[in-house]
């Protein structure tokens, strides 16, 4: 059976750093994009015999703003994927924009190389808004970005939006809802707004200017309700599409695919391995150019933790999961685990379709509560039949350094 695999490329640099990011990314760094250019080209080339064994399905190009760095850097690391694996012709090529720098110019040099899906940073329809969380277009640019990209023949369009924003009120949120559906994107991703530590809008944690829990809850579930009346059925905790529009290099992450990344702070899932690289741009490009190392995590997924991760994704989508292929997995009993799904679907958190489980748009909303009881019955079921284990999940081994005779690139 061919091995097929996704390939994320970090593009760290934007134009501007918005208040609420907590991605790798910076701002005013310009003057280094023409050395990272030369590194992720060489990084691309060296992974060469790793990538042989697969056929390349998805390519994700992410920031950062990938649509700031430019065209004609992006075509050239897509040709270098091209020479240097087996990029299928069908493969969904996906590139983060955002309205404020996209040009026609652009758009048909990614169109001609064969990018065929674009991912549009929107976030809100109130101008005020936009400018509150410091994002460099308004609603007026949006429309105009759709349009180019519609006439420049894109025909996989996605729309970020992110509800919980500071002032918006839940009047706010349907108005975004409604004139984001008059775009007739294929692809929803909606966020609910989360303060990490270090943001800059971390000064407004238990202000008055954010939504209260509630209120994100209540734009939460109008959003579901609305998405599932247009057209939009959702597929995951925070995307919905038309049918058959779904993201498919997301999708790999959710269901245990394998996928590399390039790129500071990218990560990379592949023969049981994940592994990830320095969010460090200058430890980056002079790890790759000269001598360093990149790896900054290395952790060898034994059975157990990948049984825990296909309950833990899995339970993110709404295809959900099986007692059947959670036994092909983990060769234990699903019993403890289909008695707690049991009794959320009493309280309206869960449901079956036939042999499969999975959340409620209520229940996506206890979502990180839910999965942590089923983790907790997982391990108590195991335990109790494997008394041995409960030592091993009491140690939690910590990620592993590399080891020195773990080759990953040349």
């Amino acid at each position: 059976m061919d091995r097929m695999l996704g390939v994320y490329i970090h593009i760290p640099f934007c134009a501007s750093k918005c208040s609420y990011c907590d991605f790798y990314s910076l701002a005013h760094k310009e003057d280094l994009m023409n050395k990272y250019q030369k590194a992720l080209l060489r990084h691309i080339e060296e992974s060469a015999p790793q990538m042989a064994p697969y056929y390349i399905d998805t390519i994700y190009f992410g920031g950062g703003t990938p649509s700031f760095y430019g065209a004609k850097r992006l075509c050239e690391l897509f040709d270098a994927l091209k020479n240097n694996a087996r990029v299928l012709k069908s493969a969904e090529v996906t590139v983060e924009m955002n309205p404020d720098s996209i040009t026609k110019e652009d758009l048909r040099l990614l169109h001609a190389a064969g990018v065929n899906r674009v991912s549009l940073g929107v976030q809100s329809a109130n101008d005020d808004i936009l400018r509150f969380i410091g994002r460099r277009h308004n609603w007026r640019q949006v429309t105009e970005a759709v349009r180019l990209i519609r006439a420049e023949s894109f025909d996989n369009l996605n729309v970020d939006l992110i509800y919980g924003l500071p002032t918006q009120s839940r009047s706010d949120w349907a108005d975004t809802l409604s004139k984001a559906l008059a775009l007739m994107p294929e692809h929803f991703s909606c966020y609910g707004l989360k303060i990490e530590e270090g943001t800059a809008i971390c000064k407004y944690l238990d202000s008055p200017v954010l939504p209260t829990d509630d209120d994100q809850a209540d734009m939460y579930l109008y959003m579901t309700d609305v998405m599932e009346r247009y057209g939009y059925p959702q597929y995951e905790i925070s995307n919905f599409s038309r049918p058959g529009r779904e993201s498919k290099h997301n999708l790999k992450y959710w269901q245990l695919d394998e996928y590399m990344g390039f790129g500071p702070g990218a990560h990379s899932y592949m023969g049981g391995v994940r592994y990830s690289y320095v969010r460090d741009l200058e430890k980056y490009i002079g790890g790759v150019l000269g001598v360093g190392d990149i790896v900054d995590e290395y952790e060898k997924i034994d059975k157990p933790e990948s049984a825990a991760e296909y309950i833990m994704l899995g339970m993110r989508t709404t295809h959900g999961i099986s007692k059947d292929e959670y036994f092909s997995i983990y060769r234990s009993g699903f019993d403890k685990i289909e008695y707690l799904l049991g009794e959320y679907e009493k309280k309206g958190w869960a449901k079956r379709a036939g042999e499969r489980w999975r959340f409620t748009s209520s229940g996506f909303l206890l979502s990180n509560i839910l999965i942590g009881t089923l983790l907790e019955a997982q391990s108590q079921a195991k335990m109790n039949a494997n008394p041995w284990i409960s030592e091993r999940l009491d140690r939690r081994e910590p990620l592993l350094t590399m080891p020195e005779n773990e080759v990953i690139f040349n």
